[in-house]
């Protein structure tokens, strides 16, 4: 009677308990896909590799085809990229070639459908710089109508461009998830969105409230520790805070460690187990 019971409730529950299980988001991690066997037998589900290596226009045809099949067949699903615009070609300022940055992200995102890449984060931090002396609400606007054609062009590939929040020291443009907000809701368009990246927030200060705000537009996340951009558990930094907010909006999506790694092979787990168990924590309240 006890085993048939047993099933019984295996039935009619696990379904509720696999999806419950399912509702963590997945960890991943920013780095070469050359690591990418040790970071799946760490317990990493997702790699993020960058534009400029696997997919960027100055690669050649052959140089783009021969690392496909190890995209393809990577441990880790490789679906994200960042480093998207290379610092000299300007997304703000007198010496915005719209035509030329069209064009690169055309290219980008063509190879991105053919490596089955589905988000590309926009840092870029030198590349949406506001120039010195210049007006910076005509930048803005710039940069939004610009982007904005930006995200037609993915929209034409089925990607979505996820623009981050960069700390002061990095850029001088969209320095807070809350700024980033407000830009992608003015954008507008449903294939440009926004990266809460936590290590920036945590440089800024900036409250976990504005991860809350932005719940209509988030759809990515990075992480490291704040001080030294190390990975997580070194310095013992606290993110539940920002884990709980992640919850309370529903998120699900992916959290990517991109940090500054000293010995891969021995901080990998660490940093995943530690990572792991604080958005536990914050998840199971």
């Amino acid at each position: 009677m006890k085993t048939w019971l047993l099933l019984l409730f295996s039935v009619i529950f696990s379904p509720f308990l696999q999806s419950n299980a399912q509702s963590l988001p997945a960890i991943g991690i920013c780095t070469s896909f050359s690591n990418d066997s040790l970071a799946a037998a760490t317990g990493f589900t997702f790699l993020e590799e960058t534009v400029r290596k696997i997919l960027s226009p100055a690669l050649s045809e052959a140089q783009f085809r021969e690392q496909l099949h190890a995209i393809r067949n990577s441990k880790c699903k490789i679906q994200t990229c960042n480093v998207f615009i290379p610092g000299t070609m300007k997304l703000t300022g007198n010496e915005v070639n719209e035509a030329n940055v069209l064009g690169y992200v055309d290219s980008v995102m063509q190879r991105a459908k053919i490596a089955g890449v589905k988000l590309i984060v926009l840092g870029s931090g030198e590349a949406r710089k506001i120039p010195e002396g210049a007006d910076r609400g005509k930048c803005k606007q710039q940069f939004i109508q610009l982007c904005r054609k930006m995200a037609v062009v993915a929209a034409k590939y089925n990607i979505i461009i996820a623009m981050e929040n960069l700390n002061a020291t990095e850029t001088n443009f969209v320095n807070t998830l809350a700024e980033g907000n407000e830009i992608v809701t003015a954008i507008q368009h449903p294939n440009f969105r926004l990266t809460a990246d936590i290590y920036h927030m945590l440089k800024e200060h900036e409250s976990p409230a504005s991860i809350e705000n932005a719940k209509a537009v988030l759809v990515h996340c990075h992480i490291a520790e704040r001080d030294k951009r190390t990975p997580p558990g070194v310095a013992g930094d606290d993110f539940r805070p920002y884990f709980a907010a992640l919850h309370k909006i529903g998120y699900t999506g992916r959290i990517m460690m991109e940090c500054r790694w000293d010995d891969p092979a021995r901080q990998y787990k660490p940093a995943f187990d530690y990572l792991e168990g604080q958005l536990k924590e914050a998840y199971a309240k």
